[in-house]
C-alpha cells in the first residue's frame, strides 16, 4: 500500500505566491505532489534521502494532506481520515511501560553515537538521557532525526531508523 498526498488550498497558494519561504528542494517536492503519485513514486523522482521528513514538514505546514492509499493491486481508494499522518506518533497506552521509554532512550543515544560525531550531539544525548517521559523524548525527536539525516552514513538508514524508533516512542 502506498500513501498518496495532494496539495491543500494553502499548498496551491504557496506554489503561486512563494510566500512561505520554502527551500528549493522542499518546493520541488511540493510541486511534485499531485494527488496521484504515491510516496514510493515520489522517492524515484526526488533525490532527497529525507523525503518522509520533507513530506511530514509540508503536512505540518498545512500545504499537503493524505489523499488516499493505493493497494498493491492498484486502485483502492480510502478516505484521508482513515490514514495516519506520516509524522504521527503512535497513541500511547494509558499504562505505559518504563521498558519502552528506556528502549527509545537507548535507541536514540546509540544511533547518535553510531552515525554522528561522538562529541557533536553531546547536549542532545544528555537531554535524551534526562527525559523522564515519552512526551519529553518526542520533543527531542526532530533534532535527533535532523542529526541522523545530516550525517553521511545515517542519511542512507534514516527511514528505517525512524520507523524503528516510532515503534517504541
Amino acid at each position: 500500500m502506498g500513501v498518496v498526498f495532494a496539495k491543500t488550498a494553502n499548498g496551491q497558494d504557496e506554489i503561486s505566491s512563494r510566500a512561505g519561504g520554502l527551500s528549493p528542494r522542499v518546493r520541488r517536492v511540493l510541486i511534485l505532489v499531485d494527488g496521484r503519485k504515491t510516496v514510493t513514486e515520489l522517492r524515484e523522482l526526488v533525490a532527497a534521502d529525507d523525503l518522509t521528513h520533507t513530506l511530514g514538514a509540508l503536512e505540518e505546514l498545512g500545504l499537503i494532506e493524505v489523499r488516499k492509499a493505493d493497494s498493491a493491486g492498484g486502485g483502492g481508494d480510502e478516505p484521508a481520515g482513515a490514514l495516519p499522518s506520516i509524522t504521527a506518533f503512535r497513541e500511547l497506552p494509558a499504562n505505559r511501560q518504563p521498558k519502552e521509554l528506556e528502549m527509545a532512550r537507548n535507541f536514540m543515544i546509540n544511533t547518535l553515537k553510531n552515525f554522528c560525531s561522538l562529541y557533536g550531539p553531546i547536549s542532545l544525548m544528555s537531554n535524551i538521557n534526562a527525559a523522564s517521559s515519552h512526551e519529553e523524548l518526542r520533543e527531542l525527536y526532530p533534532e535527533w532525526y535532523r542529526l541522523i539525516v545530516d550525517s553521511r552514513s545515517g542519511r542512507r538508514s534514516a527511514e528505517n531508523l525512524r520507523k524503528d524508533l516510532l515503534k517504541v516512542l
